[in-house]
């Protein structure tokens, strides 16, 4: 028995989501059915079950295997198979006991938005286009009271008995040219909890919710107190960390 970890890479646009269903093209269902030749039985685990139309870029999937495999051949054929829409970047044997999920350390988004006039079509897939300019700095400066332990029930999407207590270690918006972007970095997220957040930084960053509003949005614990959830496709899974690899924050947010 081993224990094989796949860091994998994917555009989510044309899934339906992370998680396999029935009679829909889902990331786990297109892995686990190319992996099906290598590896039986087969049980996968992923560290994020991302929503319809996310991205990743640092998804992490394991699984156990009952016989010996060649995971340079496995990495080779899946993508062969799945590229270019999926990537497996990496695959390794790892410590028995390693779960995706379970073993997760943190979890690190990005939310890209393009603020002209004119829309970008090659950035169409993976960028939220806002043909009106955001004042990035004012998005910048709501994103203090998110940063340590808070309830997120204002911005997680209501689920029965679930807990929305989170830790979020980092949260940060810049512009480069005409793309906005958020780093955010937490302990773990609630369900469109990102979203939901990007959504709320829209209004603050078009003038229509004040820096100084966005606490008491946060203390109420009322889902009707923010803005919905932004569109999907702007939003990308950058990384997880695990013990001994550590998320931490890029660089220009880690300068600072």
């Amino acid at each position: 028995m081993s224990t094989v970890r796949l860091d994998l890479a994917y555009d989510g646009t044309d899934f339906h989501g992370y998680a396999r269903q029935p009679g829909v093209r889902t990331v786990q269902g297109e892995l686990e059915d190319a992996l099906a030749p290598f590896v039986s039985p087969l049980e996968t685990v992923v560290a994020g079950r991302t929503d319809r139309g996310v991205h990743a870029d640092g998804q992490v999937v394991s699984f156990v295997t009952p016989g010996p495999v060649d995971l340079d051949r496995i990495r080779r054929s899946l993508n062969r198979r799945l590229g270019p829409e999926i990537a497996v970047l990496g695959a390794a044997f790892v410590p028995d006991g390693f779960h995706a999920r379970f073993s997760a350390t943190g979890r690190a988004y990005r939310y890209r938005i393009l603020d002209r006039e004119a829309p970008d079509p090659f950035a169409a897939r993976t960028t939220l286009h806002f043909p009106t300019r955001l004042d990035a700095d004012a998005m910048d400066r709501a994103m203090g009271a998110f940063v340590g332990e808070h309830d997120f029930a204002s911005f997680c999407r209501n689920r029965e008995g679930k807990v929305t207590v989170r830790e979020v270690r980092w949260a940060g918006w810049r512009r480069v040219g005409d793309i906005v972007e958020l780093s955010i970095g937490a302990s773990s997220f609630c369900h469109q909890m990102v979203r939901s957040i990007v959504a709320l930084s829209l209004e603050v960053g078009r003038g229509r919710v004040a820096v100084d509003d966005v606490p008491a949005i946060l203390a109420a614990r009322d889902r009707a107190r923010a803005k919905g959830a932004a569109p999907a496709h702007g939003l990308t899974l950058v990384g997880v960390g695990y013990p001994g690899e550590e998320l931490r924050p890029p660089a220009w947010l880690a300068d600072r």
